[in-house]
């Protein structure tokens, strides 16, 4: 276990150290992953959507590349902000494993029936693929919260889809 936070720990640190360094042909396509933060939206239609809550996570892309030895498969990484007293719709990330590593703040969460955790900086959990994320908040009604978020999921696949 601690072998595997410290290899966590350890992409979390070269992420961001190559985050400056990406080209634009390693951003994610602008349709599905837009190069600046944008407020992280339900897939639903917007004629079928629920109004917004006052106050949702956003998500800045990092880098996104094909793993080259795991054809179909694609490495994702991101910030997501957390504005003081935001909250994530309940969601999955698809077939996606998902890494996330608080940077700044603290955040609640909680996956499938697991029970509630909070976790502070330098904390991080996985998410394996098909899990139900339930619960992701910013505990904090007066400081931000920040995650490096890292999606090794099929290429193409959206990487987030709230409940309906």
């Amino acid at each position: 276990m601690i072998g595997l936070r410290i290899a966590g720990g350890a992409l979390a640190v070269a992420t961001l150290a190559g985050a400056s360094a990406c080209s634009a042909a390693d951003q994610p396509a602008a349709a599905d992953q837009p190069a600046s933060p944008t407020p992280v939206a339900s897939t639903a239609s917007s004629s079928t959507a629920k109004p917004a809550a006052t106050s949702v996570e956003s998500l800045t892309p990092l880098q996104q590349q094909a793993l080259p030895n795991v054809p179909g498969k694609t490495f994702t990484s991101a910030i997501v902000d957390f504005p003081p007293g935001a909250h994530a719709a309940p969601h999955r990330h698809g077939d996606a494993l998902v890494y996330a590593y608080v940077l700044q703040g603290t955040v609640r969460s909680q996956v499938d029936d697991q029970p509630v955790a909070t976790f502070g900086p330098g904390k991080n959990w996985v998410e394996q693929p098909g899990a139900h994320h339930v619960r992701t908040e910013n505990t904090s009604a007066t400081e931000p919260a920040k995650l490096l978020v890292v999606f090794v999921a099929d290429t193409g696949a959206k990487l987030k889809v709230d409940d309906r």
